[in-house]
C-alpha cells in the first residue's frame, strides 16, 4: 500500500494540474517558433532532444538527487547550497525568475499539504523547483529514481503541450514526441545518480538565447 500510495502522491506532484503556473512558462520556446528555429515535429524533436540531454539531464538531475538527500538527511545548509547553484545555473533573468516563482507556488501548495519545511521558501530568493519537488518527494516517500523521472517527465510534458499551441502541433503529433523523448528519461536518471559534483553542468546555447530574447519579445504568450 505504502509504494501504491508514493506512486500516486507522484502523479499528483507531476500533474499538469499542480496549482503552480507551469503552464505560463515555455522556456524559450515561444521565441524559438517566433523567430522560425522551430517550424515542424521534426525541429521541435530536436530542441527538445538537447535541451533534455544538455541542460535538465546535467544539470537540474543530479541537482535534484542532492537536494533529495540533503532533505532526508535534515541538511538544511546543503539545501540551502545546491538551491543557490541550481539558481546560479540559469543563464537569463527570465529562467531564473521562473524557477524562483514557480518553487515558492510548490511552497504555497505544501504548506497546505502540511509540510512545514516549505515555509522558509515561501519568499526565498533561491526558492527552485526542484528544491520543493524534492521535499515533497521525500515527505511522500517517493524513491530517488522514481522522483527524477517524474522530474524530467513534468518538464517534458509541459514542454510539449507548450509546443501543440505554438508551432502548432496536432495532439496527435504531440503524443508521438512524447513517446519518442520519454525513452531518454530512463538513461538519463541513471547518468544523473552517477554524475560526480564536479561533473554537474550543462548549457544549451540556444536556450539561452532564445530566452534572453523571449524577454524583450513585444508580443507573447507565456513567461518565459
Amino acid at each position: 500500500m505504502a509504494t501504491d500510495l508514493a506512486l500516486l502522491r507522484l502523479l499528483q506532484l507531476v500533474s499538469p494540474g499542480l496549482p503552480i503556473g507551469m503552464y505560463s512558462y515555455s522556456q524559450g520556446l515561444e521565441r524559438a517558433v517566433d523567430d522560425g528555429w522551430i517550424r515542424d515535429v521534426d525541429d521541435c524533436e530536436a530542441w527538445l532532444h538537447g535541451v533534455l540531454n544538455q541542460a535538465l539531464g546535467l544539470t537540474d538531475a543530479p541537482i535534484l538527487a542532492r537536494l533529495y538527500d540533503a532533505w532526508a538527511a535534515h541538511d538544511l545548509s546543503q539545501v540551502e547550497y545546491w538551491s543557490q547553484y541550481l539558481i546560479a545555473c540559469r543563464e537569463t533573468a527570465e529562467l531564473r525568475s521562473e524557477d524562483r516563482q514557480t518553487g515558492q507556488a510548490l511552497a504555497r501548495l505544501l504548506i497546505k499539504l502540511e509540510m512545514p519545511d516549505a515555509q522558509v521558501w515561501l519568499r526565498h530568493s533561491d526558492a527552485t523547483l526542484a528544491t520543493l519537488f524534492s521535499l515533497a518527494a521525500v515527505n511522500w516517500q517517493i524513491n530517488k529514481s522514481a522522483a527524477l523521472s517524474g522530474y524530467l517527465w513534468g518538464w517534458l510534458e509541459n514542454q510539449v503541450l507548450c509546443a501543440v499551441k505554438l508551432v502548432p502541433l496536432g495532439q496527435v503529433a504531440g503524443q508521438q514526441l512524447l513517446s519518442a523523448l520519454a525513452q531518454q528519461i530512463p538513461a538519463l536518471v541513471e547518468q544523473a545518480l552517477q554524475l560526480t559534483d564536479q561533473q554537474i553542468g550543462g548549457s544549451a546555447f540556444g536556450l539561452a538565447l532564445a530566452s534572453s530574447r523571449h524577454e524583450m519579445q513585444y508580443s507573447r504568450l507565456f513567461r518565459s
